[in-house]
């Protein structure tokens, strides 16, 4: 019997350590399956884990990197994706149900996270001059005093087919190619970090950039309507909602009202104005800007009714705010695209402009073409960017590449089934959001020689949301003298960290306005 008794003692206390266990491991295992491997799979894997300080608003910041991905898996059980992900959490902090945690992608869409991984959010960038000239090999990447890490804890994603990221099991990598399929498996990944990771409490933001921005609109909706996540804020870098606002084409004239101010920005750098337009480039841009929706616009609606005396004076205008021919706009029908004119305005100089950043001059192989035949800004980006990121992945991260990384991954064709037979419009996605959860803030960052999603089209979508009176204070505007990418103009950077800071300082602050019901 003692023999027995010891036997049954013993092996109650190994199941109950082994249930123990089990049960510990649970948050970041799969319960049984092994997909074919000899463990289980975990969802939430860490990669690398290294601990860095850095110099952040003249303060010292101790904090964890990792590099991380989380296996997405159907209601089956199947594995359908790889995602992964650059995380950077504050050490030291005492309680994270109070620490920001902040979200952000790129868009494309296909493109990867290393232009805001490494332009603004992360500890180090890439340094470009500010004076939009290209610089040459060997790159240097410099320690990021403007980083959001002083303000909330990131989380840098990359999504199917961007990065490392990739599907898996028996999915098809096009079954995330798409308006819809994208917003699906990004707002799958961030329930699953935030659970995996114990941060349901912590107040939670996004902030996108271009096409992210579309994601990020469509992400408030989902992550509230499917996951019951409801975000504090949302910072958009270089909006892009309502597509109508940017696609040229016979019948929508939208565009060309709402990239005009951009043209005039672009002239204005180049030095294309009259002296008068040249002095003050603000007061010059309130000025085409009452020009564009007005005169300009109405023009635009009368069409072949406008008159002769009517046409001459507004093509007149438009040579005067734009630095182009009248006889160049007059070919053109008043309607000049963004493509056009890049070509156009420096076509005596055998030069082209840039379409992310029109500071940026390029060469073409001759000026007689009616498009430029490469974005020179993409071309003075793309290098440091792609050479500094792998360079501190192996280097500061410790991470060894499984596979290439994807700076842009291959998508096409993009799904947009749910806007079939008209332009995809992200906006009432957004309005919808910010009608349920009134204490969203929203923080709209736009560059005025952005040629890609230029700042009036911006303006123009944010000012049609259909928004209640009581939740318009909640979107807010900042406007800086570079690009797309805004951060990668020096000054521009400095002063997109300041508002962001005092974005995030009110959002925190946020509570529902007393008129809304």
């Amino acid at each position: 019997m003692k023999r027995l008794s010891r036997s049954v003692i013993f092996f109650s206390l190994w199941f109950m350590a082994v249930a123990n266990h089990s049960q510990a491991q649970t948050i970041d295992e799969e319960h049984a399956k092994t997909d074919g491997e000899s463990k289980p799979q975990l969802i939430d894997e860490q990669l690398s884990e290294t601990r860095h300080t850095a110099q952040i608003g003249g303060a010292e910041i101790a904090y964890t990197a990792t590099v991380g991905r989380i296996r997405l898996k159907d209601d089956k059980d199947n594995q359908r994706a790889q995602i992964y992900y650059f995380a950077y959490i504050r050490d030291g902090v005492a309680d994270v149900r109070r620490r920001p945690i902040t979200f952000s992608f790129n868009g494309g869409p296909g493109s990867s996270s290393v232009w805001l991984h490494m332009g603004l959010m992360g500890p180090k960038r890439v340094p470009l001059p500010d004076d939009a000239s290209l610089p040459a090999p060997p790159y240097s990447l410099v320690a990021n005093e403007h980083s959001l890490l002083d303000v909330t804890d990131i989380v840098m994603i990359d999504p199917v087919s961007t990065g490392v990221s990739r599907e898996a099991g028996e999915a098809e990598a096009k079954e995330f190619h798409g308006y819809e399929e994208d917003i699906r498996s990004v707002g799958d990944f961030i329930e699953r970090f935030v659970t995996t990771k114990n941060r349901w409490q912590s107040p939670k933001f996004l902030l996108g950039e271009s096409y992210g921005t579309t994601r990020a609109a469509g992400l408030a909706s989902e992550l509230q309507d499917r996951h019951g996540m409801y975000l504090n804020g949302i910072a958009m870098v270089s909006t892009v909602l309502n597509f109508q606002t940017i696609r040229f084409g016979a019948g929508n004239d939208l565009p060309y009202v709402l990239f005009l101010p951009s043209y005039t920005a672009t002239a204005w750098y180049h030095n294309r104005l009259n002296a008068r337009l040249q002095s003050d480039l603000h007061k010059t841009l309130s000025a085409v800007e009452d020009f564009a929706t007005s005169e300009y616009s109405i023009a635009l609606l009368e069409g072949d009714r406008i008159g002769d005396a009517r046409r001459k004076k507004i093509v007149a205008e438009l040579a005067r705010f734009t630095g182009l021919s009248e006889d160049f706009i007059e070919r053109n029908n008043l309607r000049v695209s963004m493509s056009r004119f890049a070509k156009e305005l420096l076509r005596d100089r055998r030069r082209t402009t840039g379409r992310l950043d029109s500071r940026y001059v390029g060469i073409d192989r001759d000026a007689a073409g009616e498009s430029y035949q490469y974005d020179p800004a993409d071309a003075a980006i793309t290098g440091p960017y792609t050479a500094l990121l792998n360079e501190y992945l192996r280097n500061d991260l410790r991470f060894e590449l499984p596979r290439k990384y994807n700076i842009s991954g291959s998508v096409r064709p993009w799904n947009y089934d749910v806007f079939t037979n008209r332009y995809v419009d992200a906006s009432e996605s957004l309005r919808s959001a910010m009608s349920q959860n009134p204490v969203l803030k929203v923080f709209v960052a736009s560059g005025y020689y952005d040629l890609a999603t230029p700042y009036f089209a911006s303006d123009y979508t944010y000012h049609n949301l259909s928004l209640d009176a009581a939740l318009r204070e909640n979107v807010t505007f900042g406007y800086y003298e570079a690009g797309h990418m805004m951060y990668i103009h020096g000054p521009s950077l400095a002063s997109l960290k300041t508002d962001l800071a005092a974005f995030y300082q009110d959002a925190l602050a946020a509570k529902a306005n007393d008129d809304v019901d």
